[in-house]
């Protein structure tokens, strides 16, 4: 009888536990938004993408952000808005009051129209797929008129892109050693491609190994600093470097391409 008693107790326990278990994860699933609520919106988005429309689709995964924020892929949206954001700016399509679309006149030239809008050339190129300057009057191209802006966080080691305000971009970087990369806002004042290295007197070229500024050097107004890439790419995440942002060559190349003089960076712990 006791065996029986005992063997019915634990059922019991087994039961209840099983039960607990159950409705913890039914709370967990509820918290965060069954995938059955947000696969209709989450279908539409992936069918956007795959049908081209970055536009339409970055506003779905957005939508999905917004309305289910405690998911377990929200990560992989803010990837996926990422993505849209960067196919954007890199595409000829219209977005309103992000571009402008600009009539060419005699006497223009691409860093004329760059400079009178605070964009870039290459960003120009990039966008109206123009495989060199050329560039023929009665023409219309595409320019990004929003301005852009950086923050770099120390903490987390990333350095966020922002256009008005929106975040384009992510990127992995790494900062100064013991915290020493300066806080405040600053602005890019130089902008080099494949930078010499200048160490205590003597001048790195560019193509030596020994050259640590990789292909891109983006200059603040805070003399000795900036924004630079690397030729080892396993630094990045730490706070290593001796007070500059440090990315890795493509991302440095990305970023070179966007950003024009005079975009404000804004540096925090």
């Amino acid at each position: 009888m006791k065996r029986i008693l005992l063997l019915v107790g634990s059922v019991i326990l087994i039961l209840a536990f099983v039960f607990i278990v159950l409705n913890i994860k039914k709370g967990e699933i509820s918290s965060q938004g069954g995938q059955g609520e947000f696969a209709p919106l989450l279908n539409e988005a992936q069918k956007l993408e795959t049908q081209g429309n970055s536009l339409a689709a970055k506003d779905a995964y957005q939508k999905l952000v917004a309305d289910f924020p405690n998911s377990r892929e929200v990560m992989d949206w803010q990837k996926k808005i990422e993505g849209m954001n960067m196919k954007l700016l890199f595409s000829s399509v219209a977005i309103p009051a992000k571009t402008a679309e600009y009539e060419i006149k005699p006497g223009d030239s691409l860093d004329k129209i760059a400079k009178d809008y605070e964009t870039t050339v290459e960003l120009i190129m990039k966008s109206n797929s123009l495989t060199d300057d050329k560039i023929y009057p009665g023409k219309s191209i595409r320019v990004w008129i929003a301005p852009f802006s950086i923050v770099v966080d120390k903490s987390q080691n990333t350095l966020i892109l922002k256009s008005s305000e929106e975040i384009i971009k992510t990127y992995t970087v790494s900062t100064g050693a013991n915290n020493i990369t300066p806080v405040g806002t600053f602005k890019v004042i130089e902008k080099i491609p494949n930078p010499p290295w200048y160490k205590s007197g003597a001048v790195i070229p560019a193509a030596s190994p020994e050259n640590i500024l990789g292909t891109r050097w983006l200059g603040l107004d805070k003399e000795g600093y900036g924004i630079h890439g690397t030729n080892d790419a396993q630094t990045l995440g730490r706070q290593i470097t001796a007070g500059c942002i440090r990315m890795s060559n493509p991302d440095v190349e990305e970023l070179y391409s966007i950003v024009p003089k005079g975009t404000e960076v804004t540096i925090v712990d």
